[in-house]
């Protein structure tokens, strides 16, 4: 009975298409998930990838999987997709005293990348791999193409593994060698495998997508290379390869999806998607300057400067700015804590202080600082400036004389005009602690408050505190702190259970000498509790040319571990930590930072981090890291090696004023005690961004 009404849902939606008012289609969309997220029909991908930028959250639910996917298109031919499955018919474990009656959970991560364009002619084509690093249930891979006629969008090509289990024909490349006839089992939690790709059965795959008339209305059509034999859901029944589906676009932002598959299954979910090159904030800014020079022949007065450097503080973003006149130059320096583009700061600035500038005055240059440290200057040419300020007449339009130069303050010793800098500053920020997938429960969660207090004693010797204050959390979930019975490293990190049974606790007390060596040279040395965990010394120097594509620093540390018990004590463990750390920001990979660290963890294991980080147009930030250390399969335990992804999202995107802050939402699928590194609160790179190149110039 179930089977005829859903079967009548889907006549009804093709009639309904069908009669639509209007007799011309409107531009295919084409761009909706699967059932296993990534872009594509219900079982199987298409060629397809969302346009650069594309993020989507979806879920999916039939009677025997819950999934759970984020996916995103960080390029126009690479989509990646990180899944978490909800067995619904089989226990986490057999020990309800370990899990309790929670279901089984597996998590995965699959990748797509296009390898040709649709052209004319020729089709779409992909290549992708699903469940690269997991248990391997869903583990395949795939070659599919695409191509479109009207409001048709056809998809064919061959899967292996999961994707071609019944075999409907014979793998070509087991005519080649018998090593691919046979595809191994399931690997390990957290591996990544390529070991059985192309190995096993293959079958043919494919299916349509038809754009109705009416157009929030999608229809898909698909033959499913599946025969879901050996599936973790047991006793899963397939009367049909066919599958039907109908995606129905509520707003820009949100899909409904309903299909029946396999004969048997109705399969509903919904997906929610932004673009992350196309999210801007709403601020409600002040106005920028208006131009409106009054030259004097001598210095202004000085109710005339006080009056630009409060302009310079609040319509500009320069905290504790710094007025100097030396040989026809105009000099100002501060801190800019209001705008994440440095352009717009530096652009209200030179109109602020081109007003009331004296008349012998042809440049002015604009020192940004950070942690008082000198980092860029923005020399620019006064004529120049105040031709583009007034107005180009028509056809007569020409580019502005404006520069960046290192930092340049020849006078530093020659008195000038500035607000007083407060040496002490304070904050309040919120803290959230977060776990999925584990036995206790799928989501663990710890939500507090950081107040924090720093002190400059000089403008190099900062000292600096914070204090976390436990909100609420569900982690006395957790059954058991013991040793990982699956690793014989020491417990770096994998005492976080007793470290966040602490309501309160001291998270930093440090003192850091921080320091401009000049050349492109930054050094630091720092002590104290550094972090949740440790306690200890260390020291940084970086170098980073400006404007330039790459930089490379080291660090070395000695730090002890805190006493989760009594976290003003240490226990007995310390280690030598340290890594030489380079960075890219290569021009063909616009936004794109690429971070390459090889040095030693604190378990005392030595390995590489790789980290790729991916910043869009809306300054939304998306980055994935690896870490890899010489200890065995056997010694690191269950995950082969530490991962983890997060989005960085900008404060201004969700509040009405600019900011310069940014929300950072981390995960990792599983922390163990190999590959883990000091987690600094300073560091050289991120206190000298504004010496990057900035993004279109």
């Amino acid at each position: 009975m179930k089977k005829v009404h859903v079967l009548s849902f889907l006549a009804l939606a093709v009639s309904t298409a069908c009669h639509a008012d209007g007799q011309t289609y409107p531009d295919p969309v084409f761009y909706s998930q699967s059932d296993f997220g990534g872009t594509g029909l219900m079982q199987l991908p298409t060629a397809r990838i969302a346009p650069e930028g594309e993020f989507s959250l979806s879920y999916r639910n039939n009677d025997q999987y819950r999934f759970y996917t984020t996916s995103i298109a960080l390029f126009p031919w690479l989509e990646g997709t990180i899944r978490y499955t909800d067995v619904r018919t089989e226990r986490y474990s057999q020990n309800t005293a370990f899990s309790g009656s929670q279901s089984y959970k597996d998590k995965s991560f699959d990748f797509k990348v296009r390898l040709l364009k649709e052209s004319y002619y020729l089709p779409e084509l992909a290549f992708g791999k699903r469940d690269i690093s997991g248990t391997g249930l869903f583990d395949g891979e795939f070659f599919v193409g695409s191509k479109r006629a009207g409001p048709l969008d056809f998809t064919l090509g061959m899967g292996w593994g999961y994707i071609g289990n019944s075999g409907n024909v014979t793998n070509p490349l087991c005519r080649v060698s018998d090593k691919y006839c046979h595809r191994s089992e399931l690997h390990d939690a957290g591996d990544i495998s390529f070991d059985g790709m192309f190995k096993g059965p293959a079958s043919i795959i494919g299916g349509v997508e038809y754009q109705s008339p009416w157009y929030p209305l999608r229809l898909k059509l698909e033959y499913d290379g599946n025969d879901y034999k050996g599936d973790k859901s047991k006793n899963i029944q397939q009367f049909t390869h066919f599958n039907f589906g109908a995606v129905y676009r509520v707003t820009d932002w949100a899909d409904v999806n309903l299909s029946y598959e396999r004969g048997n299954t109705l399969m509903f979910g919904f997906t929610l998607r932004a673009n992350l090159n196309d999210l801007r904030p709403v601020n409600k800014d002040n106005p920028k300057p208006a131009y409106h020079p009054e030259i004097t022949e001598n210095a202004p007065s000085y109710t005339a400067v006080a009056n630009q450097l409060t302009q310079l503080k609040y319509n500009a973003g320069f905290d504790d700015p710094e007025i100097k006149y030396h040989d026809k130059t105009l000099y100002m320096s501060g801190q800019q804590q209001r705008y994440r583009d440095p352009r717009e700061a530096v652009d209200r600035a030179n109109r602020i202080l081109v007003n009331n500038l004296p008349a012998d005055v042809d440049t002015i240059n604009v020192t940004q600082t950070k942690m008082h440290l000198p980092l860029v200057t923005t020399e620019t040419n006064v004529a120049s400036l105040k031709k583009e300020l007034a107005g180009y007449p028509l056809g007569h339009e020409d580019k502005l004389e404006q520069k960046r130069i290192e930092p340049n303050d020849p006078v530093p010793d020659e008195r000038g005009y500035r607000i007083k800098a407060s040496r002490f500053n304070y904050a309040f920020e919120p803290k959230l602690i977060q776990s999925l997938g584990g036995p206790e429960d799928f989501y663990m969660y710890q939500i507090g408050v950081i107040p924090s207090a720093s002190y400059w004693v000089t403008n190099h010797w900062l000292v600096d505190s914070g204090v976390f204050i436990n909100i609420n959390n569900n982690y006395n979930k957790f059954n058991s702190s013991l040793l990982p019975s699956d690793s014989n490293l020491p417990r770096v990190r994998t005492h976080i259970r007793d470290y966040v049974r602490n309501n309160v606790y001291i998270s930093n007390l440090q003192t850091n000498y921080i320091t401009d060596l000049g050349h492109g040279f930054y050094g630091q040395a720092y002590g104290g509790y550094l972090e949740m965990m440790y306690g200890g010394v260390g020291a940084e120097l970086l170098y980073r040319p400006l404007d330039s594509q790459w930089a490379i620093g080291i660090d070395g540390n000695y730090v002890k571990q805190r006493d989760w018990n009594d976290m003003m004590r240490f226990n007995d463990y310390s280690v030598k930590t340290g890594f030489i750390t380079t960075y890219w920001t290569p021009s063909e990979l616009n936004g794109v930072v690429l971070k390459v660290a090889v040095g030693q963890y604190l378990a005392g294991d030595k390995g590489v981090t790789v980290e790729m980080a991916k910043r869009f147009d809306s300054g939304v930030q998306v980055g994935i890291w690896g870490a890899k250390s010489n200890v065995s399969k056997q010694d690191y335990g269950e995950g082969g090696f530490s991962k983890g992804f997060y989005i960085s999202i900008p404060f201004d995107l969700m509040s009405v004023t600019p900011d310069q802050n940014h929300a950072v939402i981390s995960w990792t699928p599983l922390t163990r005690d190999g590959g883990q590194s000091l987690n600094r609160k300073y560091r050289l790179y991120d206190m000298t961004s504004e010496r990057e190149l900035p993004l279109g110039q």
